[in-house]
């Protein structure tokens, strides 16, 4: 890896006449940052990461021109979509030029079924579009409002809707893509089918993605409620009921263990004290076998809504990792883990081992042939070692834990190199330009 520590960015800007670019250091300090600081451990490594220019596209022939000006001055990018993952994914650790995809927001094409998109394009945006036809997007983050499609490709993986279709990352989720290659004479590729992995939650660091053909699913009227439990273990065995009944449509399912839901300041009037409830989105149609449902499990349906008509936040942004942000205004020595249970048998030994120390947050998605809980565990943090203890923990009992408290791809997914992605780098990325460090088997491989 050979970057050049000693550039002009004021003649790098001048070579990118036609492109605005900025180097304003308060803009720079916002557009190189993201949600990190979820992460005691990562805010005390990336929060002086900054970058020296920033450069706002419109077309993919500026792409390549920006491309081709990094290569020749052997300058690193970093690829930015909204800014709002949590991982530092868009942090450039070793300074250089932000693309920031904000101005490359064109719906290309919208049908029935299938849609071409720039990278930046908004995804609730682009929603009340493909809804005037009957489609919306498969699944989105909890940032839904602020989150950019491409930036969900790069560095998401799960959200609202993966209780029917899964993770990005499963097959078919993902058609096309174009993309950037940063060679000397950087070239445009594209990948469909199964090739479109080498891309997926790659932080950016496998090209520079253009344009996306993404599969949509039918839009229904979307009713959300609030349902609350006595018991804990009743809520989440009412959620995996939810999730696995096939003739209830629904979208979001999110269970909170108490006391998470005191710091649902906003939804107080419908979350009585020391109460645990499930915040979801099912289908009109099917609110009635929804309301027996509830009543199965003894649950209470204390608010229910049109989403449509829903004025100020959703339900959907009080779930997935709005739950931390939630609680982190309140109490900011919390943090949080990402863990696959797997089965509610293993779920409950590991809540009632939780004690004061971890509250349980589930979210319910597809994986393979069945609904799983997956839990986004709030936790109070001491120290990095006992958050290590606690991982170490939930893995010896045969829970997977995607750490959120790392920066690289490997580290906080599967735990393994790919080696077909790294090959995939070097192919379209020699000199390892591209958000340099986020790709541990490429650094190792240099």
């Amino acid at each position: 890896m050979t970057i050049n520590t000693d550039i002009d960015y004021q003649t790098i800007a001048n070579q990118l006449e036609g492109i605005e670019t900025t180097r304003d250091r308060d803009r720079l300090t916002k557009l190189s940052l993201d949600y990190y600081h979820f992460s005691p451990i990562l805010k005390a490594k990336l929060e002086d990461k900054r970058g020296e220019l920033a450069v706002f596209p419109t077309t993919e022939a500026e792409v390549l021109q920006i491309a081709r000006v990094c290569v020749e001055n052997k300058i690193p990018l970093t690829v930015r979509g909204a800014g709002t993952g949590n991982y530092g994914q868009c942090i450039p650790l070793q300074g250089g030029i932000i693309l920031d995809t904000s101005k490359m927001n064109q719906i290309i094409s919208l049908e029935p079924g299938i849609a071409v998109v720039q990278p930046g394009v908004k995804m609730a945006a682009f929603d009340k579009q493909a809804r005037a036809i009957g489609w919306e997007l498969r699944m989105a983050p909890s940032t839904y409002r602020t989150a950019s499609i491409g930036g969900f490709i790069s560095g998401g993986s799960v959200g609202m809707g993966s209780v029917n279709y899964g993770q990005i990352s499963d097959r078919g989720n993902l058609r096309r893509v174009r993309l950037v290659t940063m060679e000397a004479q950087p070239r445009v590729l594209e990948l469909k089918g199964d090739e479109v992995s080498k891309v997926l939650h790659a932080y950016g660091t496998t090209g520079i993605i253009t344009e996306l053909e993404i599969p949509l699913a039918p839009a229904y009227p979307w009713q959300e409620a609030i349902v609350v439990f006595n018991d804990f273990m009743t809520a989440a065995n009412f959620g995996q009921a939810l999730s696995d009944s096939n003739g209830i449509v629904k979208k979001l399912v999110s269970i909170h263990a108490a006391p998470i839901t005191r710091y649902f300041t906003a939804l107080q009037d419908y979350l009585p004290e020391g109460k645990h409830c499930a915040l979801l989105m099912v289908s009109k149609y099917d609110f009635a076998p929804f309301q027996d449902l509830v009543a199965e499990y003894q649950g209470e349906i204390t608010y229910s809504n049109r989403a449509e008509t829903v004025k100020g936040n959703s339900l959907l942004e009080f779930t997935w990792n709005h739950t931390t942000l939630h609680a982190r205004s309140v109490d900011p020595n919390l943090t949080y883990l990402q863990t696959f249970y797997f089965t509610l048998d293993r779920l409950e030994k590991l809540y009632h081992q939780a004690g004061d120390e971890i509250m349980i947050h589930l979210e319910f998605l597809r994986s393979g042939d069945k609904a799983v809980p997956a839990g986004l565990q709030l936790v109070r943090y001491t120290t990095e070692a006992r958050l290590n203890e606690i991982i170490s923990n939930h893995e010896a009992q045969g829970a997977f834990i995607a750490n959120p408290h790392v920066y690289t791809i490997e580290d906080g997914g599967n735990k393994q190199i790919d080696p077909h992605r790294v090959a995939f780098k070097r192919q379209v990325d020699p000199l390892g330009l591209l958000n340099p460090g986020k790709m541990r088997g490429f650094v190792e491989a240099e």
